[in-house]
């Protein structure tokens, strides 16, 4: 009996095969060898022959089907949805103890760098109070004051820049249902409006029904944006369903600490580089976990991301006080005027380095952890190296995309810049040195840097972890979750 149980066990994967375990039992009768203690051995082994051919359609078939059914649902149903818990006590104890601290100062920083109490701080210049409405008419000729008239012979003078005189029906505002008429001169660097656009003007608190209190500052694309938003949502929520539910959901929790902390923070006058550090690891968090589960696949990705993240903080700080970059471009000279105080430009640039490269990084980090956690669950056997080399293999391919990725999401946002500087007829490297490339430049290879070295700090760290999880026993299911 111990001989027939040993190989059982050992013959255990064959009953896959829906061919065998007939034959296993067909040839079970060795269990009956109890009734040669009778006498006439030779006439037996006559009336065992038959007894083992009545079998086939007779109810020995029926224990073989109830032993092949557990075999048969374990490999149909695939219980191994999601990612396995750590396997060992101490995987989940180490995991813990390195990100709980960090989770813990992390919302702690945003408890001390909030501005609680402070008053939202104000522009110094008056922006107006915007007014919706829509161009009604439109007609270009010279720029006259409302009431003016041109006198001559009707041709325009070829030294005078021509206007656009619009009139434009108030939708809303301490005039709504009027009209008013604006003279808009028309320039290379202004917007070409026509009749039936809808435009925001600038209310400066006058009289409403005077036609001096307006003025047009840019167009309404609230419509526009909102369906290009829905589309957006449903193409995340047709692919990715209950796991595009939750992507959209990191990302609006995302948004809300951009807007309600790391905004609200710098300009109170906080290091912009520690709100930045602080926003990025909340969001780092709230993302990954929110997006994939809390698992020892979504910690490491999360240890990579923040190992990551560091090291790009500390090589933007060296290479930015190294190439002596100020952060005083035209858009942070306009902020710093309009507050009327002094901000650390330079933090500014180093925290939007940091934030910049959280979404790739995240992408790079979550990728290589998959990889490595379905290597591992394709084979078994394997050990932390090759888990490590074969992650590295998926990651080299990864990186090439994703730095590329990067490098020219930053050249399409500094294109006017790189423009502007190719008109100046100096030559290229006065160009790259100059102020507003070297921040870009800056910006693209630290970041860089940060998502090549994130592929082997991930990978490395998943292949550990994933080494000491178990394996369920249906691991040549695929996974339905990923």
């Amino acid at each position: 009996m111990a001989r027939d149980d040993l190989a059982d066990a050992e013959t255990g994967p064959i009953r896959r095969i829906p061919a065998e375990p007939p034959r296993a039992r067909e040839q079970a009768p060795r269990r009956k060898p109890e009734t040669r203690r009778a006498p006439g051995k030779p006439e037996r082994p006559k009336t065992e022959q038959p007894k083992a051919k009545q079998p086939k359609t007779g109810p020995r078939k029926p224990p073989a089907k109830r032993h092949a059914a557990p075999a048969g649902h374990g490999h149909g149903h695939g219980h191994g949805h999601g990612p396995a818990a750590p396997a060992s006590k101490r995987v989940r104890l180490l995991l813990t103890w390195l990100l709980a601290p960090l989770a813990v100062a992390a919302v702690a920083g945003m408890v001390v760098l909030y501005p609680w109490g402070q008053a939202k701080p104000t522009g110094t210049y008056a922006q107006g109070v915007p007014v919706h409405g829509t161009i009604t008419t439109a007609t270009s000729g010279p720029c006259l004051a409302p009431g003016q008239v041109h006198v001559g012979d009707g041709r325009p003078d070829p030294d005078q820049k021509p206007c656009l005189t619009v009139d434009v029906a108030l939708s809303d505002g301490a005039a709504a249902g009027s009209s008013v008429e604006l003279v808009v001169p028309v320039e290379p660097s202004t917007p070409r409006f026509a009749a039936n656009d809808k435009v925001v003007l600038a209310y400066n608190n006058g009289d409403p029904k005077d036609p001096s209190s307006y003025q047009i500052v840019d167009f309404q694309r609230g419509l526009p944006l909102a369906v290009l938003a829905a589309l957006f949502a449903v193409a995340v929520v047709l692919l990715g369903r209950w796991r595009g539910v939750a992507a959209l959901g990191a990302l609006v929790l995302s948004f809300v600490v951009l807007v309600l902390f790391v905004l609200p923070a710098i300009l109170a006058g906080e290091n912009p580089l520690l709100v930045a550090i602080v926003g990025a690891g909340v969001i780092m968090f709230v993302a990954l976990y929110v997006t994939h589960g809390v698992s020892a696949r979504t910690s490491v990705a999360v240890l990579g991301t923040l190992a990551s993240l560091v090291l790009i903080g500390v090589l933007s700080v060296i290479f930015s006080v190294a190439s002596s970059l100020t952060g005083l471009d035209d858009s942070t000279s306009t902020l710093i005027g309009t507050l009327g105080h002094g901000i650390d430009a330079r933090g500014l640039l180093l925290a939007g380095i940091v934030i910049g490269a959280l979404g790739v990084l995240d992408d790079v980090t979550v990728t290589q952890t998959s990889a490595v956690w379905e290597l591992r669950r394709a084979n078994p056997d394997l050990g932390w190296r090759e888990l490590y080399r074969a992650g590295q293999r998926i990651g080299r391919d990864h990186v090439g995309s994703a730095v590329n990725t990067l490098v020219m999401a930053y050249a399409g946002a500094a294109l006017p810049v790189m423009l502007y500087s190719s008109l100046s007829g100096v030559g290229l490297g006065t160009i790259l040195s100059s102020q507003d490339v070297a921040e870009e430049i800056v910006r693209t290879l630290a970041g860089s840097v940060g998502i090549v070295a994130a592929v082997p700090v991930t990978t490395a760290l998943a292949a550990l972890i994933a080494r000491r999880e178990q394996v369920p026993s249906d691991h040549s299911s695929p996974t339905s979750e990923q």
